[in-house]
């Protein structure tokens, strides 16, 4: 099944580069399971930090030897930067039950926390995976417990045969997978 991933994402990629006119892929909103308590009342996120390659609107796929493609003909349906941000701010009011919201801070009252995150890979790899890792950062906006900077990893298995549709179903399950990382280990 794993020699099916990457000659799907292959005929893919080729199909994609025939002319036909774009597609736009949306991430489908996860629901996350999990219930996790903080310590906190509120929660500022702040513009998700992506690399270049996923900043942009065409959906990125790793091939055999670590090479990045992508085709203008496969594209998400938003900007990435923004539909992370807010995919990451859904998640984690699911989770923990706080009033979040993505910068700028929208309440007449200041939040209680910050959360930052930088993401160095951001790929649907060629081993049927979407892999996700980097740093995020917690910083009390009061001063009253110390700030925090943990990295993270998550990986979300993809179908042998994850075309688009199923590289953003991944997509949206590692952000959950994330929020509650960063709700658990970095907000309580």
């Amino acid at each position: 099944m794993m020699k099916l991933l990457p000659l799907s994402l292959a005929c893919l990629v080729s199909l994609a580069a025939c002319g036909d006119p774009a597609q736009r892929y949306a991430v489908p909103a996860v629901t996350p399971l999990a219930t996790v308590g903080i310590s906190y009342r509120s929660v500022e996120v702040r513009e998700v930090t992506l690399p270049t390659y996923a900043q942009l609107e065409e959906i990125f796929v790793e091939t055999e030897d670590g090479a990045l493609t992508s085709s203008t003909a496969l594209l998400w349906a938003d900007d990435p930067t923004r539909a992370t941000t807010l995919e990451l701010t859904r998640a984690l009011a699911a989770i923990t039950g706080a009033r979040v919201a993505s910068e700028p801070w929208p309440f007449d009252s200041y939040a209680d926390v910050r959360v930052e995150v930088r993401v160095e890979e951001f790929i649907a790899s060629a081993r049927g995976e979407f892999r996700l890792s980097g740093q995020y950062f917690v910083a009390t906006l009061d001063g009253s417990s110390r700030d925090r900077a943990l990295p993270f990893r998550v990986s979300v298995p993809m179908a042998g045969d994850a075309g688009p549709a199923g590289i953003a179903a991944a997509r949206g399950a590692a952000m959950a997978q994330l929020a509650e990382q960063i709700a658990r280990d970095g907000l309580r």
